[in-house]
């Protein structure tokens, strides 16, 4: 619940934030709110950083899964970027940082240096009637052709400024397919172009916890730094045992996450209309013994996709705890927002577990390419490529 606090400012102070106000359409107090919250992210910023193996920045952040992944690997996050206002509280609340607002209006050269940089980026189209227009001209093109106007450019244009030795993006599955498969060649095409090693793999959650939920991972590594054909694996390590529905189950819920008599007859006639087209849609009861569906952001509407069965009552949705279980977050995790947005965003977040063992991997890995620069020299299989490539660029640097 938000508390009330009475605040003097000078005039000088006030009117600055009425200008604003007015530019941005953010509320007086919101401004104020977040001015604060600022503040104490910078006092707080770099405590910790002294014991930290390495540095990296968490975009596109939500609630922080990825960030508790990589501190989990021993590093120390020097920068965040998330726009949702009920992503920024549940971020705030647990790692005392308020992230940055809109990353489209983030002057790339201001963000920290880093190691490494992290990123759950939205899935966008790409426009290619720019691209064509210069293709047909006979034109050079390059990722910011096109790439311009999503977010990954954002992430693009930050690699290029900061030149992280690696990075680590995440997204859905179907990334691969999105658009029919435009979308991920123009992703592929930038990060090589931008000179980094890149591997992907599809990984499933279910490893780690007891949900089914397959997301593609993209890993890249500085070739400029560490040369070529480095051979990263996405060798995971799953847990055993295996956990299942009834692990993450709380012993008592409020009867208000039972649905209602007449949500519960909707679902049952849905499916049976469904069931009766030869459709596979409709609900679906988690086995305790078993793992569930995959948790989405819409789980908020009606529940439906993961309900739990209940002795003498219709069945009920999870807990926003039992979500955030689900998910692999540990139970300290904050959760100071409404159900509403609490089921938002776990449905959008990732599966912890899993990705702090893929982290474990990329620094493991990273720690491994150092150790083969400092002896003077970059990955040994790819010396001769790496060399190769350098005077190939000095030659197209003094011809440009």
């Amino acid at each position: 619940m938000a508390k009330q606090i009475h605040i003097r400012l000078d005039d000088a102070v006030y009117d600055a934030i009425s200008k604003y106000n007015e530019d941005t359409n953010i509320s007086m107090q919101d401004a104020v709110s977040n001015a604060l919250m600022q503040f104490l992210t910078r006092e707080m910023r770099g405590s910790d950083s002294d014991s930290a193996a390495f540095a990296f920045i968490d975009l596109f952040a939500g609630i922080g899964g990825m960030r508790i992944a990589y501190e989990r690997a021993g590093g120390h996050c020097v920068y965040s970027n998330e726009w949702n206002k009920y992503s920024q509280q549940t971020y705030f609340a647990n790692f005392g940082e308020q992230p940055d607002g809109d990353i489209t209006n983030v002057d790339e050269n201001s963000i920290p240096d880093h190691d490494i940089l992290v990123a759950g980026f939205p899935c966008q189209p790409f426009s290619i009637a720019g691209v064509s227009k210069k293709q047909s001209l006979g034109r050079a093109t390059g990722f910011e052709d096109k790439t311009q106007g999503t977010l990954f450019f954002d992430i693009c244009r930050i690699l290029k400024a900061k030149r992280p030795k690696a990075f680590m993006l995440e997204n859905v599955k179907n990334l691969k397919s999105h658009d029919r498969g435009r979308t991920f060649k123009v992703i592929m095409e930038a990060l090589e172009e931008l000179d980094y090693e890149v591997f992907h793999a599809v990984l499933d959650g279910q490893n780690y916890v007891p949900q089914h939920r397959e997301r593609i991972l993209i890993v890249g590594f500085d070739r400029k730094r560490y040369g070529r054909d480095l051979g990263f694996r996405f060798n995971i390590t799953p847990v055993e045992p295996r956990p299942v529905m009834k692990d993450i189950l709380e012993p008592e819920v409020d009867d208000k996450y039972t649905l209602t008599d007449k949500l519960w007859t909707y679902l049952q006639n849905y499916a049976a209309k469904h069931r009766a087209a030869g459709n596979g849609f409709g609900y679906g009861i988690a086995d305790p013994d078993g793992v569930s569906r995959t948790l989405s952001a819409r789980y908020y509407k009606d529940g439906s996709e993961i309900l739990i069965e209940q002795d003498g009552k219709n069945p009920r949705r999870l807990t926003p705890r039992e979500c955030a279980r689900l998910q692999g977050f540990p139970d300290d995790f904050v959760i100071p927002v409404s159900d509403t947005q609490a089921y938002k965003q776990f449905g959008n977040s990732v599966v912890v577990p899993l990705m702090t063992n893929v982290a474990q991997l990329v620094v493991e890995k990273m720690k491994e390419l150092d150790a083969g620069s400092l002896k003077g020299q970059p990955h040994q299989k790819s010396v001769a490529k790496y060399v190769a490539d350098e005077v190939a660029d000095r030659k197209a640097a003094v011809m440009a």
